[in-house]
């Protein structure tokens, strides 16, 4: 009799039912790993229809509050759908016609002149030596290193850069399905979660309205605001570039402006190949994009990013920098780009199931905790 309420009294305990549901959790991804085969097809359809999924989903959150607005106007829903679909196709003719062709050009320029330019680095570094009386014999052999590897050191940016817009237009490529997708989330997106609900309990259905609410509001929170700081931070680079002459401004700002997109590490990144070109040009001119750099950041994080998004996220910087670090090891540019978001929304699920768990906890527990 004993043991049995000891046993009792076992499977109440928080760390015990936590322990149960690491091994389930252990045993079930066990399992899936030696059936995987079972799960391919599903992987590779899943593969197949992600880029559009994903692509809509992100342009669903950054139109939808458009759409709303015009809806306000008593402008039908499908009508004011049309009306954006105009809208981004002014804006993918605008860009096409006015802002590629410079970028393009822009960029070929910087292709070919990286040998010229490695070489005026090379030697404003040997002018530099050259005018040093007394240099520590370690210093001058690794300048000498970092001297004989800039032309290695360039390739590989040039060869970052290349991949980095040869998934952009794989991505690209995926978007002739993605207005199919996109209008039909504007269109029903918001009838799915009343939809699903009529198969569940009145305390069920309420509270998975709950989860998706909390995870639509952390999407719409990060894609939008991600949008509009990217945007504003893009277009501060591009101004600060063309004053302070730094050529291939274009393409550089463009650059910044994806790359604000990943959080926290994404403008020290962006700033790498403007302060790169900017030495090789003039080493003043590197200090001026360094600047540049400095002014964008501070303008963005203490007053775009603020009034924007806020603190929704409620991430740590380290938990971050630890995120980004493993995501671009793993999945590369892609992973820098999706696992913020993503872990968000595990966060937000996680923290919905843990609260429904107190919520049915005795009151005399809950003091306990």
């Amino acid at each position: 009799m004993n043991k049995v309420v000891v046993s009792v009294n076992l499977l109440h305990k928080r760390w015990f039912q936590a322990l149960i549901v690491s091994i389930l959790v252990f045993m079930l991804i066990y399992f899936i790993s030696i059936t995987s085969f079972i799960f391919a097809p599903v992987g590779a359809y899943l593969t197949a229809i992600a880029v559009p999924i994903i692509g809509a989903g992100a342009l669903y959150y950054i139109t939808k509050p458009l759409v709303n607005w015009l809806e306000r106007y008593k402008i039908h829903r499908v009508l004011a759908i049309f009306i954006v679909f105009l809208l981004i196709i002014g804006f993918i003719w605008l860009s096409i016609n006015f802002i590629a062709p410079i970028v393009q050009q822009q960029f070929t320029r910087l292709t070919d002149n990286l040998p010229v330019m490695v070489e005026n680095g090379e030697s404003l570094i040997d002018e530099w030596r050259n005018n040093q009386d007394i240099m520590p014999s370690q210093l001058d052999s690794t300048i000498e290193e970092i001297t004989n590897n800039l032309n290695t050191y360039a390739q590989n940016i040039i060869s970052f850069l290349i991949d980095f817009l040869t998934q952009l237009f794989g991505f690209l490529f995926a978007f002739v399905l993605i207005p199919f997708f996109l209008f039909f989330m504007l269109k029903d997106g918001e009838k799915l979660v009343p939809f699903l609900s009529n198969f569940l309990s009145k305390n069920k259905a309420t509270s998975f309205r709950r989860l998706m609410d909390g995870i639509n509001h952390t999407l719409a929170s990060f894609i939008q605001g991600q949008f509009i700081v990217s945007v504003c931070v893009g277009i501060m680079l591009y101004i600060g570039y063309v004053i302070i002459g730094l050529p291939y401004s274009l393409t550089l700002a463009l650059f910044g402006l994806v790359m604000n997109f990943i959080p926290f590490v994404g403008p020290f990144l962006s700033a790498i190949p403007a302060i790169i070109v900017g030495f090789f040009e003039d080493p003043m001119l590197a200090v001026w994009a360094i600047l540049v750099m400095v002014i964008a950041q501070q303008i963005e994080s203490n007053l775009i990013s603020p009034n924007v998004m806020g603190r929704v996220l409620e991430l740590h910087p380290l938990t971050i920098i630890t995120l980004i670090l493993a995501a671009g090891s793993i999945a590369g540019f892609l992973g820098l780009l999706f696992i913020i978001p993503a872990y968000a929304v595990v966060k937000t699920i996680v923290s919905h199931f843990y609260g429904e768990w107190k919520r049915k906890q005795p009151e005399d527990e809950q003091n306990i905790i």
